[in-house]
C-alpha cells in the first residue's frame, strides 16, 4: 500500500510545455492553479511567492510565462515540496526556483516579509465543519482548511507582499464576502473575476486580485466561461479558456 501511495504520474500542462510529477493517489492539481497563474500580473523581475505551492503547478505555469522573476514556493507537506523541487529541475526552472518546506502559521526565516512583488495562493476551499475530509492526507489538506483558516492565508499574503505589490487568490464564489472583508483597508484596486462553469450559470469560483496598501475601489471584471453550452455532449472548453489552459495566455 505504501508503494501505491508514493507512486507519481506525469501530467501535462500548457499543451505539454510544462510536465509535472504528481501523486497518483493523492491530490492532483488541475485547472484552478493554471487559472490562478494566468491572473497574476506580469512581473519582469523581482520575486514572486506561491503560498501552499504543492508540486508547483501555479508557480511553474507563471514561471513559464514570465522568465524574469525569481520563483519562491512555500509548502507544508515535505513530499509535495520535494516533488516541486524535482519538477523545477525537470522543467528547466531550478536555477531561479526556491521551494521552502514550512507552515504559513510559522513562516520560515528564509522567506522575508514585505519583499515579494507578487504573492498568490490557491487555499483550501472548504471550512472544516462543511468539508468532507478525504482519507488521503494531502488531498484533505488541499481541500479542507486545517489550522490555517482563510483569514490566516490572507494575513500572510499581505505580510509577505511588498508595499504596493500584488496579491492574487482563487477561491469559492460563496466566500467572496469573507475575502473582501479581510482585504478591507489593507489593500486596494481590488479586481474580482467570476469563473462560470458555463455561460448563464452562477460562478462557482472567483479570482481576486489586489494591491497592498493602496487606495482604490473594487472592480467586477467580465467573467470567464470555462465550458461551452450545456447541450455540448463533449463538455469542451471555450476558446477563451483554451487560450489560457493550453496556450498559457494571461487572464
Amino acid at each position: 500500500m505504501t508503494d501505491t501511495l508514493n507512486e507519481t504520474v506525469a501530467d501535462r500542462f500548457l499543451d505539454g510545455r510544462l510536465i509535472l510529477q504528481q501523486p497518483r493517489q493523492g491530490y492532483r492539481a488541475a485547472m484552478d492553479p493554471v487559472l490562478l497563474a494566468a491572473a497574476v500580473p506580469d512581473c519582469d523581475e523581482g520575486k514572486v511567492l506561491d503560498l501552499g505551492c504543492g508540486v508547483g503547478t501555479a508557480l511553474f505555469c507563471y514561471g513559464k510565462r514570465m522568465t524574469g522573476p525569481t520563483l519562491f514556493g512555500l509548502e507544508l507537506d515535505s513530499i509535495a515540496a520535494d516533488m516541486a523541487r524535482r519538477n523545477a529541475c525537470e522543467n528547466n526552472l531550478a536555477d531561479r526556483t526556491t521551494i521552502v518546506t514550512g507552515d504559513l502559521l510559522s513562516m520560515p526565516k528564509a522567506l522575508e516579509p514585505n519583499s515579494f512583488d507578487q504573492v498568490f495562493a490557491n487555499p483550501p476551499y472548504l471550512e472544516p465543519q462543511t468539508g468532507e475530509t478525504s482519507p488521503i492526507a494531502d488531498r484533505a489538506r488541499s481541500n479542507v482548511e486545517g489550522a490555517a483558516r482563510l483569514k490566516d492565508w490572507i494575513t500572510v499574503m499581505l505580510r509577505m507582499t511588498r508595499p504596493r505589490g500584488g496579491l492574487t487568490l482563487i477561491h469559492r464564489a460563496d466566500r467572496l464576502d469573507d475575502i473582501l472583508a479581510l482585504l478591507y483597508q489593507k489593500a486596494g484596486e481590488i479586481a474580482v473575476l467570476p469563473l462560470w462553469p458555463r455561460a448563464g450559470e452562477p460562478a462557482k469560483r472567483v479570482i481576486v486580485r489586489a494591491r497592498k496598501g493602496v487606495r482604490g475601489g473594487t472592480t467586477l471584471l467580465p467573467g470567464l466561461a470555462l465550458h461551452g453550452p450545456a447541450d455540448d455532449p463533449d463538455g469542451r472548453y471555450t476558446p477563451q479558456a483554451l487560450a489560457i489552459l493550453r496556450d498559457g495566455k494571461r487572464l
